[in-house]
């Protein structure tokens, strides 16, 4: 697609919540509330100036380390869109602690809002996957975002 937002909702939002919804992983009040927050993503998310290139399961898993380094990535869902998704993903496991955070906003200072609304948003995605493949027990993360943004 050509803009990260309708991308982030259809493509991985609803598609991921539909189909745990379809596995009956998902219920369908909460698909419902899912479908909302959707239609207005662009309430809370902005377009990217540019796509990043992203790895789309950046956890401490798929993070290769040699002694102190960081040696290599496995990446086995790349795709392009906005680095924050990435950024918020890492949080979700402790991947990188806050000195990876003040080394990266000492590059690229994130936009104000961004791990008080967005991460948590960004998160859902990641979030529905762990529903769809490990159940009920990744819910109530989701419920608890929808209700931070009165959905």
């Amino acid at each position: 697609m050509d803009r990260w937002i309708p991308f982030f909702g259809d493509h991985r939002l609803l598609a991921m919540a539909r189909a745990a919804q379809a596995e009956g992983r998902l219920p369908a009040e909460l698909l419902m509330r899912l479908e909302r927050l959707a239609e207005r993503l662009d309430t809370y998310l902005t377009e990217p100036r540019h796509p990043s290139l992203l790895h789309g399961d950046l956890w401490t898993g798929n993070v290769l380390v040699r002694g102190q380094r960081i040696a290599g990535f496995v990446d086995p869902a790349i795709y392009c869109g906005h680095p924050e998704i990435e950024l918020a993903f890492t949080t979700m496991f402790g991947t990188f602690g806050p000195a990876f955070f003040e080394a990266y906003e000492a590059l690229l200072p994130l936009e104000p809002g961004f791990h008080e609304l967005r991460s948590g948003l960004y998160k859902l995605y990641p979030t529905l996957v762990h529903v769809r493949l490990f159940g009920s027990a990744y819910v109530p993360p989701i419920e608890r975002t929808l209700a931070h943004l009165g959905l």
